[in-house]
C-alpha cells in the first residue's frame, strides 16, 4: 500500500481481537478492522480471523525478537510511531483484550512521546471466554466473591511479584493466564501458601480455537494432568470452588459442531448448539463477495416499480439489494405496488430490518415451495429474482414456462474458499469434530471439496433435502435432516439424532 502524504500522524486503534474465534469479535473491532490502512498483529491472532480485515489493509507482524535489552512492547510501540507518522489509520490487533497483560503500557508510551492519538477498543479477555466455553461461573454468592486476574508467567521467575499466600486465603477464584507452562510451579506455589489440594481446577487450552480442550482437574492434581492430556498453550486456568458447580448440559452436550457458515453469518447457529449443550466451531467454507458487476442489480433497482413481484431467495440478497437501493438516494416507496416474496423465515426477518415487509413466504422454505405459492398468479406477470450468481434454475424455469417474465440479478458471488491452511485442518482433527453443519448446496459442496475425507468421519447435519441433494454425488450422507430450511430445525434434527442414538 502506498505511503499517505498528510502532514499530520494517523491514529492508532488498540483492539481486542478476543480469544480467537471470528464471532467473539466486538462490532467496534470489526469496524475498526474493515476501516484500517495497516493491521499490526502477532501470533496470537488466528489466520482465519483475518476475514475480517478489509482486503487493502497491509498486514505487519510483530517481530518479538529484539536487540539486547530492549523491551518487546517499546519495540513494537516505536513501529506503531513510524507507521502512524505517515498519516495513516493503524490497527494494532491484540489477542483477548489488549488491558490484560498485553505489555500495552510499554506499547502506548512511544505514542504518548511522539503526540499520537490512540483508542482503546476492548475484547472479550480469556478468562471470561474460557469460563463461557466450560460453562462454569467465575463468581458465587455462596464460595466465590471475587475474581483475581494472575499471569502464570512471573510464577518463579518474580518470586516477589506474586503474593501467592495472599492469593490462597481469597474466597474467590483465581483465573490464571500463560497458565500451561509453569503450571507446576505456581500450582506448587498456592498449596504451599495453604490452599487445599482438592480445589477445583478447569484447564482451557486454546479457548474458541478449533482445537480447543476442556479439563477438569484439582490443585493437587492440575500439573500432572495437563501434562497427560497434552494441553497446549495459550490457556487458561480456573482455580476455585465455583468451577466444579457447573457443567454443560443439555441433547449436544460433549458433542463439537463445526459451522461452515460464511464469516459473520454463523453466530446464530453456533449459540443455537451452545443453547443445546454443544460445543461450535466456525470455519468458513464460502466467502460472500460483490458480483462482478453492480450494473445489474442498479438497473432492476431502477426498474423495480414496474414488476408485479420481487422475490428474495436468501437474507444476504436483502442485504445487497438494500444497501443499493439506499446507494441510489431510495428508500421503500420506490418500489411503488411491487409485490415482495421471501423465501423463508431467515430472508423474511432481514426484510424487515431493513424496512420493507414480505407479503408471501411459503411454507416449505426453498424453490419448490415459492413454486406452488405463485401456481394461480396469471399469466404475464412480471418478476424480478435477487439471488446469489450460482443457484438452481426451478424457480424461474416454471415461471417462464407459465408465461411469466422474469429478470434474474445476482446480488452477491458466493464463493467457494480455495483452500484451508493445514494448522487449522490439523487442529480440527486434534478437536475431534462430531458434526459438520452444512446450510446450502453450494456449503456442502465446498464443505466436501476442502475437508476431504473427513466428511466421512464426521457425521453431517443437513438444512433442507436440496442440500442433501448436493451431498449425493459427492459419496456424502447426512446423519441429519432438517424438517424445516431453518437453523431452528437443523439443530432439533442434530439433537433427535443424538437422542435416537
Amino acid at each position: 500500500m502506498p505511503a499517505r502524504t498528510e502532514s499530520r500522524p494517523g491514529r492508532v486503534w488498540f483492539v481486542g481481537a478476543g480469544p480467537g474465534a471470528w464471532d467473539l469479535l466486538t462490532i467496534r473491532a470489526a469496524e475498526c478492522l474493515r476501516t484500517a490502512d495497516l493491521v499490526v498483529h502477532d501470533a496470537l491472532v488466528p489466520p482465519w480471523l483475518r476475514d475480517a480485515i478489509a482486503p487493502a489493509a497491509e498486514l505487519v507482524p510483530v517481530e518479538r525478537e529484539t536487540t539486547a535489552g530492549e523491551d518487546p512492547g517499546e519495540a513494537t510501540g516505536r513501529l506503531l510511531v513510524r507507521l502512524a507518522a505517515s498519516g495513516r489509520t493503524v490497527v494494532r490487533l491484540k489477542g483477548g483484550d489488549p488491558t490484560v497483560f498485553a505489555r500495552l503500557a510499554e506499547e502506548i508510551q512511544p505514542l504518548h512521546d511522539a503526540g499520537i492519538a490512540y483508542e482503546l477498543v476492548p475484547g472479550v479477555t480469556a478468562a471470561l471466554a474460557a469460563a463461557a466455553a466450560a460453562a462454569v461461573p467465575l463468581t458465587s454468592r455462596a464460595s466465590a466473591s471475587s475474581l483475581t486476574l494472575v499471569t502464570g508467567h512471573e510464577a518463579g521467575d518474580k518470586p516477589n511479584t506474586v503474593d501467592f499466600r495472599a492469593l490462597a486465603g481469597l474466597p474467590g477464584t483465581l483465573a490464571i493466564y500463560m497458565g500451561i507452562e509453569k503450571i507446576d510451579r505456581w500450582s506448587t506455589a498456592l498449596l504451599a501458601a495453604g490452599k487445599p489440594a482438592e480445589t477445583p481446577v478447569t484447564i482451557v487450552s486454546r479457548c474458541s480455537w478449533p482445537d480447543q480442550r476442556i479439563a477438569s482437574s484439582s490443585l493437587g492434581r492440575c500439573a500432572v494432568d495437563a501434562t497427560a492430556a497434552g494441553l497446549r498453550p495459550p490457556a487458561i486456568v480456573i482455580v476455585g470452588e465455583a468451577t466444579g458447580q457447573a457443567s454443560r448440559s443439555g441433547p449436544l452436550a460433549g458433542r463439537r459442531v463445526l459451522v461452515t457458515r460464511p464469516a459473520g453469518q454463523g453466530e446464530d447457529l453456533a449459540a443455537l448448539v451452545r443453547g443445546a449443550g454443544g460445543e461450535s466451531i466456525c470455519i468458513p467454507v464460502v466467502r460472500l463477495d460483490a458480483p462482478a458487476s453492480w450494473q445489474p442489480l442498479d438497473d432492476a433497482i431502477a426498474a423495480a416499480s414496474t414488476y408485479d413481484w420481487i422475490v428474495f431467495s436468501s437474507a444476504n440478497g436483502v442485504r445487497s439489494f438494500s444497501m443499493r437501493l439506499r446507494a441510489a438516494g431510495r428508500d421503500a416507496r420506490w418500489l411503488a405496488t411491487a409485490r415482495i416474496a421471501a423465501i423463508g423465515t431467515a430472508t423474511r426477518r432481514e426484510l424487515a430490518a431493513v424496512g420493507l415487509a414480505a407479503d408471501l413466504t411459503p411454507d416449505d422454505f426453498r424453490a419448490e415451495g415459492l413454486v406452488a405459492a405463485f401456481a394461480d398468479v396469471s399469466p404475464g406477470s412480471r418478476f424480478l429474482l435477487v439471488r446469489a450468481d450460482r443457484g438452481r434454475d426451478v424457480l424461474p424455469r416454471h415461471l417462464i414456462d407459465a408465461g411469466h417474465h422474469v429478470v434474474e440479478v445476482a446480488a452477491y458471488a458466493n464463493t467457494p474458499l480455495g483452500a484451508i491452511d493445514a494448522a487449522t485442518l490439523e487442529a480440527l482433527d486434534a478437536a475431534g469434530i462430531d458434526w459438520v453443519t452444512v446450510t446450502s448446496p453450494s456449503i456442502a459442496t465446498a464443505a466436501a471439496h476442502l475437508f476431504g475425507d473427513r466428511m466421512h468421519r464426521w457425521r453431517i447435519a443437513s438444512i433442507s433435502p436440496v442440500t442433501t441433494a448436493a451431498l449425493a454425488p459427492l459419496g456424502l450422507r447426512p446423519a441429519a435432516e432438517a424438517g424445516q430450511a431453518t437453523i431452528e430445525s437443523l439443530v432439533a434434527a442434530m439433537t433427535d439424532a443424538e437422542r435416537s442414538g
